[in-house]
């Protein structure tokens, strides 16, 4: 007895295969923006949390250096540190753009850390 098989298994297996290729590609540029993104926020923080014992511009120096070794676009490197009698708030905001099939789409990312001393 001979069996014949139609091949569909194999077809849909291959577009399986082609659409989880095409998630991860672009996947792939999107979890890197918000990896540095979390990345440079951890670092405002370690920041805020010993400010007491740094100067406003050595930490905005060390943390725009980060920026910059991380390869966040130019606004990232303007860093604004506020301080209050008690109270350290640090910012920056900066805008990623990432290729997507048909479309480049813009990521607005706002990383702050706050801290008290």
């Amino acid at each position: 007895m001979v069996r014949t098989r139609r091949g569909a298994g194999r077809i849909g297996c291959l577009v399986m295969l082609l659409i989880v290729t095409a998630i991860g590609y672009f996947g792939i540029n999107i979890g890197e923006a918000y990896f540095n993104f979390y990345r440079y926020q951890d670092r405002m923080k370690s920041e805020a949390r010993f400010a007491e014992h740094s100067t406003d511009a050595a930490m905005k120096m060390r943390i725009a250096a980060f920026a910059d070794s991380l390869g966040l676009p130019e606004p990232a490197n303007k860093v604004v540190v506020r301080r209050g009698q008690h109270e350290i708030f640090i910012y920056a905001n900066y805008i990623v753009h990432i290729e997507l099939p048909g479309h480049v789409r813009e990521f607005h990312f706002n990383p702050s850390a706050t801290g008290t001393f």
